[in-house]
């Protein structure tokens, strides 16, 4: 009996890597954290940097605008504080009670034997808390945020990169390149064969010029640099059945491979 090869010559899985944003994505904006961190950050600029109350709001959003976070943009204007005092008062204060265990996508997450990633511009501390209030602590393979993409000894300098859309600011985060460039680094990632989960349209859209596919969490429609619309995280079954049905594939050619060995040794 012959063998047929044609079982072995198929191509791998589309993914081989999911990778996640945390806040607004894997929680609903509805829960009402972010609200909260918003105002604890208008605080801290207030209370802790002196910055007259009447130019917060709008300094606010020119600086998520320009250095993709509010954090970022106070130190490349030479606010001087400190990274973890920052962090303690912003997210540090957060009602992590309002975010409650998330069954249904724990059970999703579970179901699927891809390699999970987080990535957010948010600090350790947080996302831990946040991914242990929504008992997805268990969920996923690796996680990149604050700490990993900022370590100590770069508190005080530019980061490096070869991109002209890196924001004059001490600090690597989204939607810049830079950041996006450490994390593949950092986790090992193939941007080809990776999908992306996050709910701003800035981050996604980086990361579809730098080869990703991409998921917009929270929203109904597609825009430039979005491949799939969600909204909402649970949605990812009936939006992206490709994921199980790709490793349906992988298991019935593992299976009919072994199959055709097997019979080929016992002619």
């Amino acid at each position: 009996m012959e063998f047929d090869g044609h079982h072995q010559q198929v191509s791998g899985p589309k993914y081989e890597c999911l990778l996640f944003d945390v806040d607004d994505t894997l929680y609903p904006l509805s829960s009402g954290i972010s609200v909260q961190c918003t105002k604890n950050i208008i605080e801290y600029m207030i209370n802790k940097l002196d910055i007259e109350e009447t130019r917060v709001p709008e300094m606010c959003t020119e600086l998520y605008k320009e250095y993709g976070t509010t954090m970022a943009g106070l130190k490349a204007k030479g606010y001087d504080f400190d990274y973890d005092d920052f962090h303690s008062f912003v997210h540090g204060r957060l009602p992590y009670e309002w975010l409650k265990t998330d069954h249904t996508l724990r059970s999703l997450f579970h179901s699927l034997p891809i390699r999970k990633v987080i990535f957010s511009n948010g600090n350790e501390a947080h996302v831990a808390k946040v991914l242990s209030r929504l008992g997805l602590e268990d969920c996923f393979d690796d996680i990149i945020c604050f700490e990993t993409l900022n370590t100590t000894h770069r508190d005080n300098v530019k980061p490096e990169s070869d991109f002209d859309e890196v924001p004059k600011a001490p600090i690597v985060c989204k939607p810049f390149e830079n950041a996006f460039e450490h994390a593949f680094k950092i986790a090992k990632i193939n941007p080809q064969k990776t999908l992306f989960f996050d709910d701003s349209i800035r981050n996604l859209q980086t990361a579809n010029q730098m080869g990703l596919r991409t998921v917009w969490v929270g929203a109904s429609h597609l825009s430039k640099g979005v491949d799939y619309a969600l909204e909402s995280i649970h949605n990812i079954a009936e939006a992206l059945p490709e994921l199980w049905e790709d490793i349906e594939k992988s298991e019935d050619v593992r299976y009919s491979g072994k199959a055709v060995i097997e019979t080929c040794v016992r002619a």
